[in-house]
């Protein structure tokens, strides 16, 4: 099932049309209402029913059959807030150099309309398979009104293709993020006098165990799970010995731990009670074996873990991660696809999914 050049241009043209609309329209992560509201219009001109639940719009593919195994298309539409290098207005969608610039061109506004064309082209056949387009919110902030939020209302999935700027690599492990909030008790006394146990000293000792801390465990596609102290804070007094140090870890945890399994490592060799904000953001590893690697093979993409968190780390089914555009560009000043990226994220796209359906 090849794609003709005709068929291919009109969803390239409808795909940048949509992307231009949804760079015009602010939807910075808890607040992206009217991008929602711009992708149900889409869908419905186009007499494609969804549904929604907050800021999360779905739809299923026209001949939807439950006794089908299902792959989940999905990516956000939600954007982090411009930061103050931009030159260009945020919002403002100008095409210069075969560039289209605007905060979300690139994360992840370029996937996700790709994938949204890819939808349609598929959306009339009857497949295998059945497809389902999941366009999200929070992605940026992991928010719990996000992908995670509308799970139990989804079928279960043998596959979610997750669209993030990748260059159309193919992200088939991903990190996981675990922050953790730790604290060490001293004993307050006055700093004139030999009195007391100073928590900053006694925090010094983690610290550095944490700066050359080495996890036992490492990832063939992530390699080192990492540590990272971040924020510190202690004492309210110059003549006070302060009796608690806090502080936040930061832990990228590979497909080689479970959040857990890391949590309990650090624990071994530190002296602070440690508290995980949460174990939500999980890292992932597409299982051996599995159909996508086969398709990976046969396409010729290049496979690579990613130390990037995306919701994959929300899906609890096999996911990959792949799209137009370019990691490096995210939240930068600027932020810009090419415009040709977004043709080749359909016709990637289509292709990925073809070759599925016949393996």
């Amino acid at each position: 099932m090849t794609i003709e050049s005709s068929e291919l241009e009109k969803l390239f043209f409808q795909a940048k049309d949509l992307l231009a609309q949804l760079i015009s329209t602010p939807s910075f992560s808890k607040g992206e209402e009217e991008t929602a509201d711009l992708i149900e219009q889409f869908f419905s001109r186009k007499g494609i029913s969804t549904e929604r639940s907050g800021n999360n719009v779905w739809a299923y593919n026209k001949h939807f059959d439950p006794d089908k195994p299902c792959l989940l298309l999905n990516s956000h539409h939600d954007t982090v807030k411009p930061n103050e290098g931009y030159t260009n207005e945020p919002f403002d969608p100008i095409e210069k150099d075969g560039k289209l610039f605007g905060l979300g061109s690139n994360d992840a506004g370029g996937c996700l309309v790709s994938l949204i064309s890819t939808f349609c082209y598929f959306y009339n056949k009857d497949l295998s398979y059945n497809l389902i387009l999941v366009a999200s919110a929070e992605e940026e902030i992991s928010g719990k009104n996000g992908i995670e939020s509308i799970l139990d209302e989804l079928p279960d999935f043998e596959l979610a293709i997750v669209g993030e700027p990748t260059l159309m690599d193919l992200a088939v492990a991903e990190k996981g993020l675990m922050v953790i909030d730790a604290k060490v008790k001293g004993k307050a006394g006055h700093a004139a006098r030999e009195e007391g146990e100073n928590a900053l000293y006694k925090a010094l000792d983690d610290l550095l165990v944490i700066r050359d801390f080495q996890f036992e465990r490492e990832s063939v596609f992530l390699g080192k799970t990492k540590v990272s102290a971040t924020v510190i804070q202690a004492g309210s007094q110059h003549n006070v010995i302060p009796d608690t140090c806090t502080f936040t870890l930061d832990v990228r945890v590979t497909d080689s731990y479970t959040l857990e399994e890391a949590l309990e490592e650090l624990r071994s060799h530190l002296k602070a009670e440690l508290v995980p904000r949460s174990l939500r953001l999980n890292s992932s590893k597409v299982p051996d074996g599995h159909k996508i690697l086969k398709v990976a093979e046969k396409l010729n993409l290049r496979q690579y873990g990613s130390p990037t968190l995306s919701d994959q780390a929300l899906i609890p089914y096999p996911s990959v991660k792949i799209g137009p555009g370019d990691s490096a560009r995210s939240h930068t000043a600027d932020e810009f696809i090419f415009i040709n990226e977004i043709r080749q994220g359909i016709e990637g796209y289509i292709s990925i999914i073809n070759t599925y359906l016949s393996i």
